[in-house]
């Protein structure tokens, strides 16, 4: 999170806490209580007070030579969000399964405001590779389960969301607004995404809606392959029999179909 950010959210107490938290990423996994005070803002008597107390209470963790690492008593607290451990523990029989079918890249991925956060990611051994980990976030018009989630979400943000700046990283990442209103068109219609090297330049992936009980889509699934080999076709039923098996293990039920 930008610096600055951090220094405005360390106004309130609670905003304080957060800002000591929220100082560490996956570009800064370990930091001494130094580099915790800059980062938050914070003086470093304010910054030592919050860090001894989180890591009393176990937010966080402190090794032998000093340094501060997120504690497991926030993995604890995660595994109880729906979006997190709760939906890769009832997806992963599927992503193993879809896996297992392609011996490639396999992905799950929520939306977070304008971005995509990964959930799960099946690494297959010779396949392509991808700047992906789990928690990972990227913009959501370049990567397929970005796509499918922000094709699915409600009009009012995807009209927000291409009014913005489309961030560009390769010379095929979509940038205009009017094309990727017509792919987000496209994704709705024949209910698979397809980003073909928006990140980087030799792979391509193909992603599909996950839907939680209600109908409304809570994530998406994805295969990564290498561009030159990618066949569509064939991955497309895949990766939608996937999303449609996480679905109806998270209680969807396709129209017309009793309860």
């Amino acid at each position: 999170m930008d610096e600055d950010v951090l220094a405005v959210t360390a106004r309130s107490a609670p905003g304080r806490l957060l800002a000591v938290l929220a100082a560490f990423d996956h570009a800064h996994p370990a930091l001494s209580l130094t580099d915790i005070s800059r980062r938050a803002g914070l003086a470093l008597t304010t910054a030592h007070r919050l860090v001894s107390a989180l890591t009393e209470w176990g937010a966080l963790e402190r090794d032998p030579a000093g340094v501060y690492h997120v504690g497991l008593r926030l993995w604890e607290l995660a595994a109880l969000a729906p979006r997190g451990l709760a939906l890769r523990q009832v997806a992963l029989p599927f992503l193993e399964d879809l896996y297992e079918a392609t011996h490639e890249n396999v992905q799950l991925a929520v939306r977070d405001g304008s971005e995509v956060v990964y959930t799960e990611w099946l690494s297959g051994r010779s396949a392509v590779g991808v700047h992906i980990r789990v928690g990972a976030r990227w913009p959501l018009h370049v990567t397929g389960v970005g796509l499918a989630l922000l094709a699915h979400s409600d009009s009012a943000l995807q009209e927000t969301y291409c009014a913005g700046r489309l961030a560009s990283y390769t010379a095929h990442t979509i940038t205009d607004p009017a094309r990727l209103r017509r792919v987000l068109a496209e994704v709705r219609r024949t209910g698979v995404a397809v980003s073909s090297r928006q990140v980087t330049e030799d792979a391509l992936s193909v992603a599909a809606p996950v839907r939680g009980p209600g109908g409304a889509v809570t994530a998406a699934v994805s295969v990564v392959v290498p561009h030159a080999d990618a066949q569509v076709p064939v991955l497309a039923p895949a990766v939608r029999l996937a999303a449609r098996g996480i679905s109806r293990a998270l209680g969807w039920q396709p129209e017309g179909r009793p309860g």
